[in-house]
């Protein structure tokens, strides 16, 4: 399964802001504290949405956007099962 998250490094907090819709299209709206330096923002976002979707770290992997705000996180595993998660938890988010 493919996400689409646009990344914030350098917030105030961690967290998720919800599905978000702009000019890149739809994305997942994440924030982070740490800074995107040496991949920190990035791996800082693996480990929220991990933590978030109750998923081990090595099951998420940033497939495209590593440099930049708009990624493609790959999450590994049985699609139907990870839509009916990540649904379930994104109505928690509204």
């Amino acid at each position: 399964m493919l996400l689409r998250v646009r990344l914030t490094p350098r917030a105030n907090r961690d967290g998720m802001e919800g599905i978000k819709a702009g000019s890149d299209g739809v994305y997942l709206q994440a924030r982070v504290r740490v800074v995107p330096e040496d991949g920190k923002a990035n791996t800082a976002l693996i480990e929220l949405l991990a933590q978030a979707l109750g998923l081990a770290k090595s099951s998420l992997k940033i497939s495209s956007g590593a440099a930049s705000r708009l990624k493609t996180v790959h999450i590994a595993g049985d699609t139907s099962a990870l839509t009916d998660r990540l649904t379930a938890w994104l109505k928690g988010l509204a």
